[in-house]
């Protein structure tokens, strides 16, 4: 049986790489059989990375069969997998994010979460010396993962050991990690052919805090006014997007790379207490300017409040 190998659901970068670079690995070095698949659309930077490095897009799936060998990557949160998630056979979970419960196994599996800005970060430290096989390609792949979640070592959750791995593999690819980050992040920011719902899913995450469910949304950007632009739409979307995947409220940040701040967009009164109870801010408008936040990981989710 061949081992599918899958992020979450929206995949960013992170998620739509590491499939590819631990498929790769279970082919080619573990001997095992393994096939990297996707739980949604790739949001453009993801797609930039697909085309750049030459990386087929993987195959795009909604929900695995009972039985078939799984490795989940970059999540251990049932909310972003698919509903028949405990159905299947869950061979190994690789991530970097909390610990959140509620998956099922079969018997003992391999975990590995390490406090780590990426998921590829964790993979090249695994593979160890077998880095040496890995295309030009893959390695490509596992650059740009680390490049996006660390925004190019500007966010809080970033290591030495994320730093250092990817400048050694800048040094070995012969890229100019200032020049390709640059190109990363124009193509996370060009958002235009999106509708508000995609949007607001693009990069999102379902918490609950408090008795509330919330769906968490980050749009990283180097063009933050091209998003904020759209602000009366994107509040005007938020109730029918929550409405249908089962929230009580959508919270938006955009994230301003460049700037090192967020801008959260304050649509009622949930989200304006959300704000002044989590992040200390004092709200008068409909978007509130929260500066340094970086990290929905490290800086939003834990700090919620309602």
């Amino acid at each position: 049986m061949t081992t599918l190998v899958f992020g979450h659901k929206s995949p960013d970068t992170d998620s739509t790489g590491s499939p590819i670079i631990w498929a790769w690995y279970m082919s080619e070095i573990m001997g095992t059989p393994a096939k990297a698949v996707l739980l949604g659309e790739p949001n453009t930077e993801a797609l930039f990375m697909l085309d750049h490095w030459k990386l087929d897009k993987p195959e795009i799936i909604t929900d695995v069969e009972a039985g078939q060998d799984v490795v989940i990557v970059d999540t251990n949160n049932p909310a972003e997998l698919p509903d028949t998630i405990n159905d299947a056979n869950i061979t190994a979970i690789i991530d970097h994010h909390k610990l959140v419960g509620g998956l099922e196994t079969a018997g003992p599996i391999t975990i590995r979460i390490e406090p780590l800005a990426c998921t590829a970060t964790i993979m090249w430290k695994m593979i160890g010396k077998d880095i040496a096989q890995m295309p030009s390609n893959v390695k490509g792949a596992m650059l740009t993962c680390i490049l996006s979640d660390t925004l190019e070592f500007r966010s809080p959750t970033t290591t030495q050991e994320d730093k250092a791995i990817a400048w050694s593999l800048a040094e070995d690819l012969e890229v100019d990690i200032p020049t390709y980050a640059a190109q990363m992040f124009a193509a996370k920011s060009d958002v235009s052919s999106f509708s508000e719902a995609e949007l607001l899913r693009m990069d999102s995450k379902e918490y609950e805090i408090a008795g509330k469910q919330f769906r968490i949304s980050v749009l990283e950007t180097t063009s933050p006014e091209a998003i904020l632009s759209r602000k009366a739409e994107l509040m005007a979307a938020m109730p029918a997007v929550a409405q249908e995947d089962g929230a009580d409220q959508v919270l938006l940040f955009v994230v301003d790379i460049l700037n090192e701040e967020a801008t959260m967009l304050i649509p009622n009164e949930l989200s304006k207490t959300v704000a002044e109870k989590s992040f200390d801010a004092k709200v008068t408008g409909d978007t509130v300017v929260l500066p340094g936040i970086m990290s929905r990981k490290k800086q939003i989710i834990p700090f919620l409040k309602v």
